[in-house]
């Protein structure tokens, strides 16, 4: 597996690129947000960590600008662990946040965490599913409100995608932090109402589709 690491300290690169490599993995540094993504674009990259303040360019508009061209998961690194900063990450298409300082064993354990998620979700399906106007082709992952196509991020198709091939099934928010995002994802149950409301407010008029169980979770009926 090729892990890019991308932070201005050098300390916190070599401690990560320590533990990756003890595990068999190449570890890849970039220094900024720029070095980043010129290096994304002339290599192809397993998982990127991607530290949050930088010079030059910082990492949610590294995150955007490497999306554009290439579906690579991110785990973004940062001091600052308050809900906006995590929910705007969420929404540049990081698949996960962890706060520093942070246990280079964490790291590791998300980092597999993240990658078994997103191979599993790049498995092919022959479904191409229509809801009055919603219309979700699963082969191309690719989702259209009235025809035109949405912009969501990675954590978001996947999110859709369980709900739907769980057309009418009561969700628990454990149960969907458990499926999606992984059995030893570090996060508690806000992510699920929080990734929820990003995906509602994509779907437009066909939010309706995502209903709130109250005290239990969701499920998407139609």
């Amino acid at each position: 597996m090729k892990v890019l690491i991308v932070d201005d300290e050098e300390m916190i690169r070599n401690v990560l690129r320590e533990y990756i490599e003890f595990e068999g993995n190449e570890a890849f540094e970039a220094a900024d947000g720029i070095q980043a993504v010129k290096m994304c674009k002339e290599n192809d990259f397993d998982i990127i960590l991607m530290d949050v303040m930088m010079p030059s360019l910082d990492g949610f508009s590294a995150v955007k600008e490497i999306h554009k061209y290439k579906d690579i998961p991110v785990i973004m690194l940062s001091a600052r662990g308050e809900e906006y900063d995590k929910l705007f990450g969420f929404e540049v298409g990081a698949d996960d946040y962890v706060t520093k300082p942070f246990s280079p064993k964490e790291v590791m354990a998300r980092i597999a965490a993240v990658t078994k998620r997103h191979k599993a979700g790049a498995a092919p399906s022959r479904e191409i599913l229509k809801f009055e106007g919603l219309e979700i082709d699963m082969p191309g992952r690719n989702v259209y409100v009235n025809g035109e196509k949405l912009e969501l991020t990675p954590k978001e198709y996947e999110l859709l995608f369980y709900l739907v091939k769980n057309n009418g099934i009561a969700l628990s928010r454990e149960k969907l932090l458990s499926d999606v995002w992984g059995f030893d994802f570090y996060g508690d149950d806000r992510t699920v109402d929080t990734h929820i409301k990003m995906l509602r407010s994509s779907l437009k008029e066909y939010r309706k589709f995502i209903i709130t169980l109250r005290g239990l979770g969701y499920k998407f009926e139609a």
